[in-house]
This record gives C-alpha cells, structure tokens and sequence, in this order.
C-alpha cells in the first residue's frame, strides 16, 4: 500500500495529528484515519527546528504529481477544520492529504482512494513548509 521510503514528521505534528486521529476514529472518516495513523506510526520523528526543508508537514504547500495522468496540483496540507478544496486547501484526512503528510521531494508513494481505485503520488516541490520559515506554531 505505501513505499517503504522513510517518512518525517514533526513531534507537533505528531502530537496534534493523534488528536485528529482520535476525534475522527469512529466517524465517516474512520478508515481514513485508520490508514493515516499507520502511515504515522512508521514515521521518523523530529524536532520542529530539524526537519528538513523538503518534507512535507502540516500547512506545507505542496507540489504533486499523479503518476497515472502527468496532471500536477499545487496544495497546502492542512488540519481537517481549516479545509477548503476550492482553495487548495486539502484536508490531512482526505486521501491525498493522508498520502502527502512526512513525504520528501522525490518521493511517491501508492495510496488507496475512494472506489477501489489506487493513485500513485510523486512530490515535485515543498514552496512552503513553516518550518523552514521559521513559522513553528502553526
């Protein structure tokens, strides 16, 4: 289902992310929630201040590519409350979202989506990652 390729998360976004985790286990969301807490339970954990500037974190902008069509997409990744797909604001619980979160450029990764379908997932680029702005409490 996932690469085996490492995956960094923030202790931040660890923390707050098991609370998501938790509030949405039960609901419509809960298979979701399920899949994203294993991708977290494999992750490599780090401080705010080390993680690398090309990972994806929470409120990071993200370039993606769909490995199927070529078709790229410009997202900012953030906590389900503060979504808006019209935006471009993509929700951590929603499928692309759970695949992106601890990804490096460069990677890809296979995720399950809704229908039985599988998309496979590349990150082209991080434009924004708070913390490489320094921006740590977001």
């Amino acid at each position: 289902m996932t690469a085996e390729q490492s995956l960094i998360v923030t202790e931040t976004d660890l923390e707050r992310l098991r609370h998501v985790i938790d509030h949405h286990g039960g609901g419509r969301m809960a298979e979701v929630a399920e899949l994203l807490e294993a991708e977290l339970s494999r992750a490599r954990v780090v401080a705010s201040e080390a993680v690398p500037a090309d990972v994806v974190t929470m409120n990071s902008t993200v370039v993606f590519e769909d490995e199927q069509t070529g078709e790229r997409r410009q997202v900012t990744l953030v906590y389900p409350r503060d979504a808006r797909s019209d935006d471009g604001r993509i929700s951590v619980l929603a499928p692309v979202g759970s695949a992106l979160i601890g990804l490096s450029v460069g990677q890809t990764i296979s995720w399950p989506m809704p229908g039985g379908r599988t998309k496979c997932l590349k990150v082209v680029a991080v434009p924004y990652q708070p913390e490489a702005a320094g921006h740590y409490h977001l």
